[in-house]
């Protein structure tokens, strides 16, 4: 079983300011920029034999900036469908909705193209990306490292942990961290979580 690096992407104006982000493609602010600069040296202090990242610009600039622009995308590592919150704060939902909590509840129907996913489709797409990258690191050396989203990460945290899908509320995830999955006597565990180098501001 392969060590796996996992690194959300750097701050984007959604991201800064509590709208959940799904599908929309939204570019990083210049501070998201600096997130992931400062995120190099730590993954070059690694051998990475595969890397994979999502379809996303602000996933995919991130893995420029950390010096791996020719990661694999997968279209499994996008971020969680929010179908008809997409866009929207947990402020906002809570007005109609109070004590909602995306991992026990779900979110509401959204459009055909973006209908929405439960925690345990966000699962199953969890399970396709980790076995797609047992199956890559069977023959290479090395670490792999995903470059992907916060809620979605959060989901394969705990399916890798072979905890429920909506055990991924416990992982906290900042935007521009490294997360490292390790093992210890051939079982996965954690071995550093939320790592963001110290800030220049």
């Amino acid at each position: 079983m392969a060590d796996i690096f996992l690194v959300r992407h750097g701050e984007t104006e959604w991201s800064r300011s509590g709208r959940h982000t799904g599908c929309t493609d939204v570019p990083l602010t210049e501070h998201g920029r600096e997130q992931a600069r400062r995120l190099m040296p730590l993954i070059r202090s690694h051998r990475i034999g595969a890397a994979f990242v999502s379809p996303l610009e602000r996933a995919r600039e991130t893995a420029e900036l950390i010096g791996v622009p020719d990661a694999r995308v997968d279209a499994d590592l996008r971020e969680w469908d929010y179908g008809g919150y997409e866009g929207v704060t947990t402020a906002e939902i809570h007005r109609s909705r109070p004590g909602w909590f995306l991992f026990r509840d779900g979110v509401a129907p959204g459009p055909p193209e973006h209908p929405g996913e439960t925690a345990a489709q966000v699962g199953e797409r969890a399970d396709r990306v980790l076995a797609e990258v047992d199956a890559a690191m069977a023959d290479t050396d090395g670490d792999a490292l995903l470059i992907a989203h916060g809620h979605f990460l959060r989901v394969l945290t705990a399916r890798r942990l072979g905890l429920h899908p909506s055990h991924g509320a416990l992982f906290q995830l900042a935007t521009g961290a490294l997360c490292h999955l390790g093992t210890e006597h051939e079982r996965p565990v954690i071995a550093g979580w939320n790592i963001q180098p110290d800030s220049a501001e």
